[in-house]
């Protein structure tokens, strides 16, 4: 992937991130309907999706990912999606993260119903309280660890910047790699950062697109075990996608994307990065 000298233009206006994410690629499923899941909600949930759905063209052919969802989550919840290569969980994943507009339905973030702001707005709404962990860690190339850690301080400014970025490196393991540029770390080490980009703000809500798809299995554990540690200590509500049961054994509810349908899911006790999911 090729930057530009000025980091700012290689970002993503919506998260402030590296533009090659993993929320941009096209479906490759015919048909995909996903129904209601009840769930038991707090008083003001933190995201509420009423019956979404979304198509998509592929030529001459209109394809339908996903149909009349609908969903809750409340404040300090965690929820794992998991389906197979192709269900529909990133682009699930960026229309409930607002990066993406359904074709039906409402989606209500903090309150705050998306359908009536522009991407800017949406983007505003993000700043500070939304944190993003991607496969591909999205560090950009020419920036230190610390840099990369900052970049979400730019859409919500405040003192002692890079004092906090420097913290959460240090609470990741990495306050000796500061200054390290991404191809001089492992692909733990990567991710680490990510994680501390994803938290440096204290947001209220992350969302995770397969945070262990590119680690081996004891590396992939030991990121678990940091995400789930700091998501606790936070209070922060985590919304993920991935087919690692493992990880989605984590969480407090798990939901299954598969077949045309979204549903309560139990994962099997496999090894991290078992499972055809």
């Amino acid at each position: 992937m090729s930057y530009s000298s000025n980091p700012q233009a290689n970002l993503d206006p919506q998260t402030n991130l590296p533009t090659d994410d993993a929320t941009s690629h096209q479906p490759t499923t015919d048909t995909i309907i996903a129904s209601n899941v009840p769930h038991k909600q707090a008083h003001q949930p933190v995201l509420h999706a009423e019956k979404l759905s979304k198509r998509v063209r592929s030529g001459e052919r209109s394809l339908t990912i996903l149909h009349d969802l609908s969903l809750s989550v409340a404040a300090g919840e965690s929820v794992a999606i998991l389906g197979k290569s192709g269900a529909g969980k990133s682009t699930l994943l960026g229309l409930l993260a607002g990066l993406d507009t359904p074709s039906d339905g409402e989606l209500t973030l903090f309150g705050q119903p998306l359908s009536q702001m522009d991407e800017d707005g949406r983007a505003a709404l993000r700043a500070g309280r939304v944190g993003f962990v991607f496969q591909n860690f999205q560090l950009l190339p020419t920036l230190s660890a610390l840099e990369n850690v900052l970049l979400p301080l730019e859409l919500s400014p405040r003192a002692g910047e890079t004092q906090a970025a420097a913290q959460w490196l240090e609470r990741v393991g990495l306050g000796e790699r500061v200054g390290h540029l991404p191809k001089q770390l492992s692909g733990g080490e990567q991710q680490r950062v990510a994680i501390a980009r994803a938290f440096v703000t204290d947001p209220e809500l992350v969302f995770a697109d397969e945070p262990t798809g590119n680690l081996d299995p004891e590396t992939g554990a030991q990121i678990i075990d940091l995400l789930f540690t700091l998501n606790r200590e936070a209070g922060t509500t985590l919304i993920l996608v991935t087919h690692d049961h493992a990880l989605a054994r984590r969480c407090d509810r798990c939901l299954r994307l598969a077949n045309g349908q979204l549903m309560a899911f139990e994962p099997t006790a496999v090894a991290s990065g078992g499972g055809d999911e």
